[in-house]
């Protein structure tokens, strides 16, 4: 996830600010207190000066429960490496369900087609231990791993809490995934059972996977069961497997680097990459954010639009570590307009509401003026990330939203679980900026060289070890892939992939990806799997993807197919391009459907074979040709120029 504004924000562009009063009640304005520090920037230091201390002060703070001695906090601060708590035993969900009315409401739940639900803590409880009764009588144990082809609704939720309070591993695809992109995830973990929906609901339509589920299934040679969940009303046999039960839901404690959950981020070539996080770094990151950072209480109300197929979800139900509950929406948020959602909010009484940029760039170019017809006067805060939210959007939030609402705009990863910049309560908001480096986050923009950039765009590093770092990636025994992922440009120092300046006040802005995932509305998908879909068309002999910024920042990125044809024709068919655009979503995703499709003679590659889309990026971006790339380093030097010429006649440039 990843959000800012591009060049030309107005940094001056105050926009909110914290009353007096509310600084004086921010926890984080508490912590200064307690470490003897005047301002969010002096806070920032001290947290990563010592992140070892920090993370320590965080856990004394938030009575983190545990067997064992958290005297050691980082034993070994290596990257990657890097061993938090090695002395302590602990449950992520043990810590969700600590202390919970079970009359209080924990999750309510939205649906195309469907009335507001909600679940108490009870039923949660409840639910969640029939789960872990029937996956403990299939024969999970510590270690396994249970995956979920399951929609955003609360048993997908409580089927996560069960998995994980067995010592289990928990992973999961959207039901809108198609079946090439699941098994690629789910084939790498082998999987002990797969909990899948019959189908979910679209734009107004159902979507039947019971088939998609056969096939996921066959391919999983692993699995002792699946299960079903009919939430189309289509067939099911979940109340079945997972009866009501007697048995107390327990927890048992694992190493703090255990797994908890395996998520996926693709890179550019091969499957996509198996990220393992633990159940301490995670307990103790969502913690900072939702207890620390976000400070939600007892009458908050959380919504965070997300699929089970994004990290926002799990960061979602990290807010359940507080005293707030969650609302979940399942569904589009366009159908039968851009309105459902506000309408969702006004009746949930959403009070802190997250979303990513594109639905509110969606919102102020449909004129949408949710507040003069909807009661919004709960909504305290909105939350923004997946792509760069412009100045104007910020701007929207303010005069269509509420002028005391605060807007944080955050960016951080999959890889994480988190943010590395983000929000902080206790700052004035300006337009297009992040206000503030994260607690704990030793970030920072570096130049090709390694050194430090003040003001200027670079590459985001983070030079000190987070507890919420992957713990591994899945079937990587050496950490080959992990290292080749995050640390092969400055060994030792983590570098994402986004293009970061740190402003004179110590804000952010981030100007996009700088390696060439396609990153669509917050949903990474590498390139590999869409030439996998593109490449399944039997017209198309080979493949160039490239996801081009708009030089407007109230404009989308431009994602465009560059493909030679079988035949070897320089204009495509309208049937052809329905054809491709049906494989992009049938087997990689909806969200990563080319905007346009180009023939072109042939593909520029290395001498290597790898193709070139870093250096077409670049070049479709208006950078000099002879700086993206050698041309001793190309197998065919007169494919690039052709990419030249197209870049020089500005044919693909965003307006």
């Amino acid at each position: 996830m990843a959000a800012g504004s591009p060049p030309g924000s107005a940094a001056d562009d105050v926009l909110w600010s914290p009353t007096a009063a509310a600084i004086d009640a921010s926890p984080t304005t508490a912590l200064m207190r307690d470490v003897g520090v005047a301002t969010y920037d002096e806070l920032w230091q001290w947290s990563v000066d010592d992140v070892g201390r920090f993370w320590r002060t965080l856990w004394d703070r938030f009575d983190v429960q545990a067997d064992g001695d958290p005297s050691i906090a980082l034993a070994d601060g290596s990257m990657p490496g890097a061993r938090w708590f090695p002395d302590v035993l602990l449950s992520m969900p043990e810590h969700v369900f600590r202390a919970v009315d079970p009359e209080a409401v924990a999750i309510r739940f939205g649906a195309e087609g469907r009335e507001l639900e909600h679940w108490t803590w009870g039923r949660l409880e409840t639910e969640t231990a029939r789960i872990r009764a029937g996956l403990a009588a299939i024969g999970v144990t510590r270690g396994d791993r249970v995956v979920g082809y399951l929609p955003n609704v609360p048993q997908t939720i409580a089927a996560f809490l069960a998995t994980a309070s067995l010592g289990a591993i928990w992973s999961c695809c959207s039901p809108d995934f198609g079946t090439r992109t699941v098994i690629d995830r789910f084939a790498q973990v082998e999987p002990t059972v797969l909990l899948a929906c019959d189908g979910y609901r679209y734009n107004g339509k159902p979507f039947d996977r019971t088939g998609t589920v056969d096939e996921i299934a066959a391919a999983l040679p692993t699995l002792k069961a699946t299960v079903r969940l009919p939430y189309l009303g289509i067939g099911g046999d979940w109340d079945a497997v997972f009866p009501p039960t007697d048995e107390p839901l327990t927890f048992a404690r694992v190493p703090f680097d255990h797994p908890l959950w395996i998520l996926y981020s693709s890179g550019t070539t091969g499957l996509p990459k198996a990220i393992v996080h633990g159940h301490g770094g995670i307990l103790l990151e969502h913690l900072k954010v939702w207890r620390l950072g976000q400070a939600v209480g007892p009458e908050d109300r959380v919504l965070w639009t997300t699929t089970t197929g994004w990290v926002m979800w799990n960061l979602l139900v990290g807010v359940l570590l507080s005293d707030a509950s969650i609302v979940l929406y399942e569904g589009s948020v366009g159908h039968p307009d851009l309105g459902v959602v506000w309408d969702l909010i006004e009746e949930a009484g959403v009070t802190v509401f997250g979303t990513g940029a594109a639905y509110i760039h969606g919102c102020l170019k449909a004129g949408l003026e949710p507040g003069k017809t909807r009661d919004l006067s709960r909504v305290r805060a909105v939350g923004s990330t997946g792509s760069p939210l412009s100045p104007d959007g910020f701007r929207w939030i303010y005069a269509h939203v509420g002028k005391d609402t605060w807007l944080f705009s955050t960016s951080g990863g999959t890889d994480i679980a988190s943010a590395f910049v983000g929000g902080a309560d206790v700052l004035p908001v300006r337009a297009g900026e992040l206000q503030a480096r994260c607690l704990g986050v030793a970030v920072a923009a570096w130049d090709d060289d390694g050194n430090e950039l003040h003001d200027e765009v670079g590459e985001l590093v983070v030079t000190k070890p987070m507890p919420s770092m992957p713990v591994k990636f899945w079937n990587d025994p050496d950490d080959e892939r992990y290292r080749d992922s995050y640390f092969d440009t400055y060994p030792g120092v983590w570098r994402h992939g986004d293009w970061l300046r740190i402003t004179p006040t110590g804000a952010a802005v981030i100007y996009g990806r700088s390696d060439s995932t396609i990153n669509r509305g917050g949903i990474r998908m590498g390139t590999a799997e869409i030439y996998a879909a593109i490449l399944s068309v039997e017209e198309i002999a080979d493949a160039l993807v490239v996801d081009v910024p708009s030089q407007d920042a109230d404009r989308d990125s431009r994602m465009t197919l560059f493909a030679v044809l079988a035949d070897g024709a320089m204009t495509a068919s309208e049937e052809l391009t329905r054809k491709v655009i049906a494989a992009v979503r049938r087997d990689a995703s909806p969200r990563h459907v080319p905007d346009e499709l180009v023939p072109v003679a042939e593909i520029p590659r290395t001498l290597t074979g790898k193709i070139l889309e870093v250096p077409v990026k670049k070049l479709l971006m208006g950078r000099d040709p002879e700086t993206v790339v050698s041309r001793d380093a190309l197998a065919n030097p007169a494919a690039f120029d052709w990419f030249v010429a197209y870049a020089a006649a500005g044919a693909n440039t965003p307006a």
